[in-house]
């Protein structure tokens, strides 16, 4: 049974579209990981999912309910931890979970109880009575993750929750999110970190420039590239031209599925092979050609070959482009001041 069902959601920044007609459908009793660039839209799909942001177009509906018709009833559904921690900097840990425990009407009993329980899956005894103001950036994650959970929601949804974090903070929210979909609660969790979603994720979905544009269990995704992954360098750094040249030499070869040129990593080239004999083929057709080898790396799919697949380019490629982008805008801003 689904228990988000996002339909043709769209939403402009301006000029600027964040989310172009996406569609995403999270079974219940999951976690599951919606991978992408900063800069994807996998924050703008959040919020409007939490009834923070209206979309353009398109419908929300969360274990039944119509989240653009009852947000508040949506609300009662879930507990959401923003990108963003903001939390009272005056008052202690303990303190300001009592405080949202009273929000949602908890009574003193239960809420204490599971404000303990809390403390004690999250590790944080050590500091939960400290004011807020003296925490680690692990520490105030933890307790905004707290938060969220206090009321027991059915649904978690979390944004990049281990940004910048400490080992052992973000061991500490593995851990809990791994016990929480044992016990029933579906997660909903944005990451661009690829290890993170493989590790976590029953389920995900690959959102770029606004949509989705693959989904399924990470061992699903990766089994339909079929074949290994082979990286090339002809040259340290090489040009156009030569890589033009050699992704003709290699593509009929027998064995081999794609040629990708890489053009953000001194145009090296990502290829998909199957067959044991075709690196063999791949030395020798170089070799014929008077073309030398630099670097050749072998491997099994991974996510970001899922990634490079669906879009042309890996997900450094495209954290790197937007952020070229948003350099050029800036710079602008600054020019005509």
């Amino acid at each position: 049974m689904a228990l988000i069902e996002l339909r043709k959601i769209s939403k402009a920044y301006g000029s600027v579209p964040a989310l172009r007609e996406l569609d995403l459908t999270v079974p219940e009793g999951c976690l599951y990981g919606l991978l992408g660039p900063n800069g994807a839209g996998k924050t703008t799909a959040m919020r409007i999912l939490a009834t923070l942001l209206a979309p353009d177009s398109g419908s929300v509906i969360v274990g039944g309910v119509d989240g653009l018709v009852q947000p508040r009833e949506v609300r009662q559904l879930m507990g959401y931890v923003a990108q963003e921690v903001a939390i009272d900097k005056i008052l202690s840990g303990r303190e300001l979970l009592q405080l949202q425990g009273d929000l949602y009407h908890l009574p003193r009993n239960d809420r204490d109880s599971r404000i303990a329980d809390l403390i004690d899956r999250l590790a944080m005894g050590d500091w939960i009575d400290r004011r807020c103001g003296t925490y680690s950036g692990g520490m105030r994650r933890r307790l905004d993750l707290a938060a969220g959970l206090l009321h027991r929601p059915r649904l978690l949804v979390l944004d990049e929750p281990t940004v910048g974090l400490d080992i052992e903070s973000r061991s500490a929210i593995w851990q809990l999110l791994r016990q929480l979909v044992d016990e029933g609660t579906t997660v909903l969790l944005s990451s661009h970190y690829l290890e993170e979603v493989e590790a976590l994720a029953d389920q995900l979905a690959i959102i770029d420039a606004g949509r989705v544009i693959a989904e399924g269990s990470p061992d699903q995704l990766k089994q339909r590239l079929g074949g290994d992954r082979v990286t090339l360098r002809i040259r340290e750094f090489s040009n156009a031209d030569e890589a033009s040249q050699v992704r003709a030499l290699l593509d009929p070869l027998d064995g081999v599925r794609q040629v990708v040129v890489n053009r953000s990593q001194g145009f090296s080239l990502n290829l998909v092979i199957e067959g044991g004999a075709v690196i063999d083929q791949l030395r020798q057709t170089l070799e014929a050609a008077g073309l030398p080898v630099f670097a050749l790396a072998q491997s099994r799919p991974s996510l970001d070959d899922v990634y490079l697949q669906a879009t042309g380019r890996t997900l450094m490629d495209a954290e790197l482009a937007i952020a070229g982008q948003r350099d050029v805008k800036q710079e602008k801003r600054q020019s005509m001041r």
